[in-house]
This record gives structure tokens, C-alpha cells and sequence, in this order.
């Protein structure tokens, strides 16, 4: 009874989970923004539905307008958690009686409107929509220098660190830093360096590699049992074995 009087627990209870989902799907709305930012300066790897002609300033661009829709309600339904906080303690709940219900009432109603909207118009005007696109994910999956990773347990961490650098500073691949420093074979990188491979911890081993391997080792990596001489850098002791 004294709850249900003074303190309106339940109230800001319900508040606080509105607001928690607002949280979560401001971010998700904004990694969108980011992932679709583009097209050429940008990261660019979504496609987001043209619903409007365009940007009034840039004739051609997309605006990702349910983005800016979705995190505008979200910002909102926080602002009104805050006075549903305020309003369930600080200011309301004065002892025996809690004054300001009708400031609650209208602020949780007003929340889960706009969340219940937001997220019907985010899921029809954009998520249903929205589309990879796969060939500048492939492009830029294959340039980027962490996938160095995989030549470490190969090579050793050094010559794979001389591998990025080479290709950072020249603007090339590690393929071809790879080949150019002599460190290994294009079979040999082909092998080693598969990302659809780096999803788990997996044995190198010959005919596997970092990228393929055909071992679960759990969360460690057993391939330092094998051993190769790679000249200077072998005094590393870098391990994988590739045959003659």
C-alpha cells in the first residue's frame, strides 16, 4: 500500500525498460548510420533504402532519415525516464503521497507510443530494405592489414609486422608485402591467410593453415609444435610447416 501510494515503483520500473530499449536501438540505429555512411568516403558496407528523393544541399545523396527518426525518439523516451526518475522520488514521493502521478502516467504513455511507432516505421522504411553490399565488404575485408594475425603463427610476430608495414606504407596487400619480402609462397598465403577461417582458434597445420586448418584446438593454438627456418627472422623460432 505504501508503495502503490508514495512510491510508484512499478512506474519506474516500466519507465527504466522503455528507456533501456531506447538505448539499445539508438546504437543500433547509429552503427547503421555508420555502416551506410558513403558512398566512397565513408565505410559504406550497407545500403540503405532511398525513401526520399535526396539531400536538399546534395542532389543524389541518401539521407538515412528513419535513422535520425529512431534516435530522435530514443533521445526523447530518455528525456522522459529522467523526469519519471525525478518525479517517482526526488520530487513526488514526499512520505505518505506521491503528487505527481499524472506527470508519470503521461510521460510512460507519451514513451511507449513512440517507441511502438518508431519501431514499426524503422523496421517498414528501412530495415526491411536495407541490403549488404557484398563486393565492398569482400574488397575491403581482403585489404585490411589485421589479417596479418594469420601469418603470425607462420612466420613469426616480426616478419609479420615487417608484412603490414610494408604493405601500409607502399599501399599494396599483404599478399603482396608477403611475396615482395620472400617470407612466403602465394600457395603458401593462400593457404595461410583465409578469413572465413579466423572465426575460431584452429590447428596450423600442413594443408590447414591459420585460415583453414582442419584442427579445433579450443582457446589455444597448438601449432608451435611445428617448426620452419625462415633465415634471419627463423631465429624467431616461427613455426607452420609447408613442405619443400
Amino acid at each position: 500500500k505504501f508503495e502503490a501510494l508514495a512510491a510508484h515503483d512499478a512506474m519506474v520500473h516500466l519507465s527504466g525498460a522503455l528507456n533501456t530499449l531506447a538505448v539499445s536501438l539508438s546504437k543500433v540505429a547509429n552503427d547503421i548510420r555508420l555502416l551506410g555512411s558513403g558512398p566512397r568516403c565513408g565505410l559504406g558496407e550497407l545500403l540503405l533504402p532511398a525513401n526520399e528523393p535526396g539531400s536538399s544541399i546534395m542532389p543524389g545523396k541518401v539521407n538515412p532519415t528513419q535513422v535520425e527518426a529512431l534516435v530522435m525518439v530514443c533521445a526523447q523516451v530518455m528525456g522522459n525516464h529522467t523526469a519519471v526518475t525525478v518525479a517517482g522520488g526526488a520530487a513526488g514521493g514526499h512520505f505518505e503521497l506521491n503528487t505527481c502521478k499524472p506527470l508519470i502516467a503521461t510521460a510512460v504513455l507519451r514513451s511507449a507510443g513512440l517507441m511502438g511507432d518508431a519501431a514499426a516505421s524503422f523496421t517498414a522504411h528501412l530495415v526491411s530494405g536495407l541490403r549488404p553490399d557484398e563486393g565492398r565488404i569482400n574488397r575491403l575485408l581482403h585489404q585490411s592489414l589485421m589479417l596479418v594475425t594469420a601469418l603470425n603463427p607462420a612466420i613469426g610476430y616480426d616478419a609479420a609486422a615487417r608484412v603490414a608495414k610494408k604493405a601500409h606504407s607502399e599501399g599494396i596487400t599483404l599478399r603482396e608485402a608477403a611475396l615482395g619480402l620472400g617470407l612466403v609462397t602465394g600457395e603458401e598465403f593462400d593457404r595461410i591467410v583465409r578469413p572465413e577461417g579466423m572465426l575460431a582458434p584452429y590447428e596450423l597445420a600442413a594443408g590447414g593453415g591459420a585460415g583453414g586448418g582442419n584442427t579445433r584446438t579450443g582457446h589455444k593454438n597448438s601449432s608451435r609444435s611445428t617448426s620452419r627456418s625462415w633465415g634471419e627472422e627463423g631465429a624467431e623460432s616461427t613455426n607452420g610447416s609447408f613442405g619443400s
